[in-house]
This record gives structure tokens, C-alpha cells and sequence, in this order.
């Protein structure tokens, strides 16, 4: 089934192009590179006979009920649901060791925090994964996860209620021109790390899975050290039913894996 959705694209600049989160020392304060408004075709994998699987597209859906009740700032939960994971990874795609190192809940209201990204990227550049090990392990550990094969793998999910508007959407990574990848800086108040953003282009073939429950997760690569494509991905600027008044609420968490 095809939808329609606006997403934003990046554009390409004779210049390097940066975000800078909680600019000013404002946690939430975002300034953002130049964006393009696009509206796109999406496929619903829902109910579609087309399978999307990981080994093919680098994103895979799962039903994976959780025993965590509530996400909140004191992170009582993190321990569980970290465990759901690392069991969800070794099921879903073989990993042997997973790493837990970050979670970010994400709400559709102009006053929160951390809203859904509407930019379409991907989270690491080769650089930006490779200094990104060594941050989590240490260079001597990541040395050692470097001679074998490695990835940073994330995994998202609904809060509280089935995903109504800005659902996530993923490009097939087969559909994605190389010059379509922009190197961004990613400007924390106590580190600069690197994305990749991508502009705009007619053949990228978007995929999501409509209604997604808070029983199912997408899981989508974004670095592989043996080649894997990274996913580019965004929230979808679109409504599945307006007569629903639910608030899109997530969590994103992101993971290192050993194979």
C-alpha cells in the first residue's frame, strides 16, 4: 500500500554544515543546517506481500512486547530493557555481544525536549562510528573489536500508544546514489561527532510500517564495519487517521554489536 508523506531532505553546500544541540547551554535548543520540504511516496510493509529483512535492507521489523511500564527520567528501567535487547539482537540478527550506551524518548509536542528528528540522515559517518567506538570501549578494546566485525545498530519503538502521525521512515539503501550522502558536524556542548544527511533524490524507494504498536520495534543499521549499507531514515510528516488525537511518543535506543 503507498502513502504519501513530506519529509525533510538536506542540501548540498560548498561548505561544511553543522547541528548544534542545546545551543547557548539550552537542553532541547537546536540550530539546524538549511532543509528542503519534499514530499515522498512510502511503501506500508504492513500489507505489502514485498518483505523487508535486514540482510537485504538493513532495517527489520519485529514483534517484541516489552516489561517496562514507563520510560521515565530516573532510569530505574534501563537494566530490563536493556536485557530485552541484547536478547532481541542475538534473535534478530546474530549479534554475540551488544552494548546498550544510549536511549533517547522522543515526543511530538512543541515543548519537549527531544521532538522526532525531521531531517533525513543517519547517525554516524565511517569516521564519526570508528571515534564512537573508541568513546564507548577505549582505544585498546576497540582496537580488538576492529579485527573482528562490528556495528552500531538502532532500535526504536512506541510509547504508550500506536504510532498515528510521524511514523519512521527508512530508504531502501539499494535506492541511495553515493553523492546523495552529506558529511554533517554534530556540535555537542562537550564533544563534536559526525552524520551523514542526504539529499533529495526521485529514485530513494521510502518503506515504514504503519500503526506500530508499543509491542513492535524497528531495528536498522546504521554503521557496519564489514560494509552493511547505513539506513537513512526520518520521521514521515504524515497522518495515518485524523480522527485520532493520540501524541506520537518513542524510544530510540542505540547499540553496539559484535557478530
Amino acid at each position: 500500500m503507498k502513502q504519501t508523506a513530506t519529509v525533510n531532505y538536506h542540501v548540498h553546500k560548498p561548505q561544511r554544515q553543522a547541528f548544534e544541540l542545546d545551543a547557548g547551554g539550552i537542553v532541547g535548543n537546536l540550530i539546524a543546517p538549511e532543509l528542503a520540504p519534499t514530499q515522498v511516496v512510502v511503501t506500508d510493509v504492513r500489507n505489502t506481500d514485498a518483505l523487508v529483512r535486514f540482510d537485504d535492507a538493513s532495517v527489520g521489523f519485529a514483534t517484541s512486547p516489552t516489561t517496562v511500564r514507563a520510560f521515565d527520567a530516573k532510569g530505574g528501567w534501563q537494566p530490563t530493557y536493556d536485557a530485552e535487547l541484547t536478547k532481541l539482537l542475538a534473535e534478530q540478527v546474530g549479534a554475540q555481544d551488544v552494548i546498550v550506551f544510549d536511549h533517547t524518548v522522543r515526543v511530538d509536542d512543541p515543548e519537549a525536549v527531544r521532538k522526532p528528528a525531521r531531517n533525513v540522515h543517519s547517525d554516524y559517518s565511517g569516521q564519526g562510528a570508528k571515534q564512537r567506538l573508541i568513546d564507548i570501549l577505549g582505544e585498546e578494546k576497540a582496537a580488538e573489536w576492529s579485527q573482528g566485525h562490528y556495528a552500531f545498530i538502532n532500535v526504536w519503538r512506541p510509547v504508550d500508544a500506536a504510532i498515528n502521525s510521524a511514523p519512521l521512515g527508512f530508504i531502501e539503501p539499494g535506492s541511495v546514489a553515493a553523492k546523495d550522502w552529506i558529511l554533517l558536524d554534530l556540535i555537542y556542548p562537550d564533544r563534536v561527532g559526525q552524520i551523514m544527511g542526504l539529499a533529495a533524490n526521485p529514485d530513494h524507494e521510502w518503506v515504514y510500517m504503519s500503526k506500530m504498536s508499543p509491542d513492535e520495534v524497528a531495528y536498522f543499521n546504521i554503521y557496519d564495519n564489514r560494509g552493511r549499507p547505513s539506513v537513512a531514515h526520518s520521521a514521515l510528516d504524515m497522518v495515518e487517521d485524523p480522527t485520532l488525537q493520540t501524541i506520537r511518543k518513542s524510544i530510540e535506543s542505540r547499540t553496539l554489536v559484535r557478530y
